[in-house]
């Protein structure tokens, strides 16, 4: 599925199923929500914490999924065709950082 095909979907989806579209400001509320489970995962994933009980069945792709589906959420509120901002968010990573990383040399390997 492409971007342009995730955003249609989305919409398809929250015009038929969600009725409708939470306001703007809501939709970023739920958007930290779901961010914060996807770090409750990796840091009991790969950081220090432990999991409870109750953490046990989530699932991280679930979770990245539902921070997906709530950003698509905005982009369409807000008008933003995320293939084009991420076409153009690489091309600026790319011109600003062609040599930064290669130069790092916490990069560099041991």
């Amino acid at each position: 599925m492409t971007l342009k095909e995730a955003q249609a979907r989305v919409d398809t989806w929250i015009k038929t199923i969600g009725v409708r579209y939470f306001s703007e400001l809501t939709n970023t509320a739920i958007l930290m929500e779901e961010v914060g489970e996807v770090a409750r995962i990796m840091s009991r994933t790969y950081g220090d914490q432990s999991f409870k009980k109750a953490d046990l069945a989530k699932d991280l792709g679930d979770e990245m999924a539902d921070v997906l589906f709530v950003l698509i959420c905005l982009a369409n509120q807000t008008g933003i065709d995320l293939t084009q901002a991420l076409e153009q968010n690489l091309e600026k990573k790319t011109l600003r950082d062609a040599d930064r990383h290669k130069n790092n040399p916490k990069l560099r390997p041991n």
